[in-house]
């Protein structure tokens, strides 16, 4: 069978949430966030059971997440040459099994090393789902997957805080017990989803030098640099310092903060859900340069609003932006690598994205540094308009 003909034997004509296939791929996202959110609302119950030092418990979301910082590119060779489901059924089996694990453990070193192996099994979960879709689909109708997928992992990034913070009223270790889920999705993975396999028979050396080729492309470098930045906004001034604002500002509780941060994942969820529509009309570039002037205009509006509920208008700008233009770039990874290689450019992409989320707090915290809280939000107006001219310059011609 050729491979357009493999591809259009995996590609039905009726709506994408409804084939089996993609269902599975969004079950496998939904694990990928559930990892931090589901756990933070704990941590003030989980600090005072085990007698920790609360400056100690971001450790336990720097260890989970630092697999994929390091690890991100290894996982994409592997996965184009042995496979996805050969990367993807351990990972959520391991993710599985450690993250439960994390419920049980009542000594704090323990709990790292646990979650410590979660995040190995966490760490190719994100990039794989996406890698999925553009194996699986091609055109509007992949644009429009990545956009379905994104807004699932909105639902999941709303959500999870409100489930975690629910089951952390009953006792700190319940929300560690919800990572048990991926152990019935690595089976359905396992069983059930059907999708081309890379032949995994090409020579190591030979391979590895034509992917260093493939990432050097320039267009490619614009889109790493557009996913890094998409993250240093996200959250170095929305996640980070939007909250110090409104507290120093409106005095406002964490209810009420938790409430204007999860209005951004409605407007994602919303937005990207359009994405194969807006797709059929713009150009994934346009759309992606489009999210910068959103970011902007969003940051831009925070410093004036003198109602606090007025900053759910900026939260969904944002949120807006976000929505067209994430999976935008997803879609443009996967129009412009190579199928054979195709793991391992997302994966790239995937390391971008967490240094994104490692320098977002550092830089914005140096604007902090400077001017004070609203001086965060007006360097994160020059950083967007920066990235725009920035990526315009790696993605023209």
């Amino acid at each position: 069978m050729s491979s357009s003909e493999e591809q259009s034997e995996f590609e039905s004509r009726k709506p994408i949430y409804q084939e089996l296939n993609f269902q599975i791929i969004c079950a496998v996202t939904l694990i990928a966030v559930i990892g931090v959110s589901s756990i933070t609302p704990a941590f003030p119950y989980l600090a005072k059971s085990l007698n920790i030092n609360p400056k100690n418990l971001g450790l336990l979301i720097t260890v989970f997440t630092l697999p994929a910082l390091i690890l991100g590119p290894v996982i994409g060779v592997l996965a184009d040459r042995w496979g996805r489901k050969k990367i993807i059924v351990p990972s959520l089996f391991l993710f599985g099994i450690a993250g439960t694990a994390c419920a049980f453990a009542r000594d704090f070193n323990l709990l790292l090393f646990l979650r410590l192996l979660q995040g190995l099994g966490a760490a190719s979960l994100m990039s794989l789902s996406i890698t999925l879709i553009g194996d699986l689909y091609t055109g509007d109708r992949r644009a429009a997957a990545m956009g379905y997928n994104a807004s699932f992992s909105s639902v999941g990034t709303a959500s999870y805080p409100l489930i975690g913070g629910a089951l952390a009223t009953i006792g700190w270790y319940y929300p560690f017990m919800l990572p048990v889920i991926a152990i019935p999705v690595g089976l359905l993975v396992l069983v059930v989803l059907k999708n081309p396999e890379p032949k995994g028979d090409r020579n190591l050396k030979e391979y590895l030098i034509n992917a260093g080729k493939i990432i050097k492309n320039r267009r490619l470098f614009g889109l790493f640099i557009a996913s890094a930045s998409n993250f240093v906004l996200l959250y170095g001034a929305h996640v980070t310092y939007l909250p110090q604002l409104i507290n120093d500002t409106f005095k406002a509780p964490p209810s009420t903060i938790g409430l204007i941060l999860s209005s951004v994942s409605v407007a994602i969820t919303i937005t990207s859900s359009q994405l194969g529509k807006l797709a059929r009309r713009y150009q994934p570039t346009t759309l992606i340069k489009a999210s910068y002037v959103f970011y902007a205009l969003a940051m831009l509006i925070v410093p004036f609003v003198s109602s606090i509920w007025l900053l759910l208008i900026p939260a969904t700008i944002f949120g807006i932006g976000l929505g067209i233009g994430f999976p935008s770039i997803q879609t443009l990874l996967a129009e412009l690598a190579p199928r054979e290689y195709l793991a391992t450019v997302v994966s790239v992409n995937g390391t971008f994205f967490g240094l994104g989320q490692t320098l977002g707090p550092l830089l914005m915290g140096v604007a902090f540094g400077f001017g004070g809280i609203n001086s965060v939000f007006f360097a994160a107006v020059g950083f967007a308009i920066l990235i725009f001219f920035v990526f315009s310059y790696f993605t023209c011609g």
